[in-house]
């Protein structure tokens, strides 16, 4: 899997499964199940390694025009619209 080195931060997608995916964000790893996160589940693996930071508290997926924040990921239950 690619990552980026942001100082003393690594962004990178670990691990994906037919379940969903791992991505390693400020020495914490986040999974994004596909249930949670429906825009990945069709997606392809190099469409879902290529993750950026747009700032330090935001990622994006340049190939799927897919951003989130930080608190999406630590909290996703606080956001329950799934967009279809």
């Amino acid at each position: 899997m690619s990552s980026v080195m942001l100082g003393k931060n690594i962004l990178e997608v670990t691990n994906i499964s037919e379940f969903g995916f791992w991505i390693l964000w400020n020495e914490r790893e986040y999974f994004l199940s596909f249930e949670h996160f429906p825009w990945f589940k069709d997606a392809r693996v190099k469409d879902i390694v290529s993750v950026q930071l747009e700032s330090a508290s935001h990622l994006y997926w340049p190939n799927l025009d897919i951003d989130l924040s930080l608190d999406i990921l630590e909290h996703p239950e606080m956001f329950p619209l799934i967009s279809k």
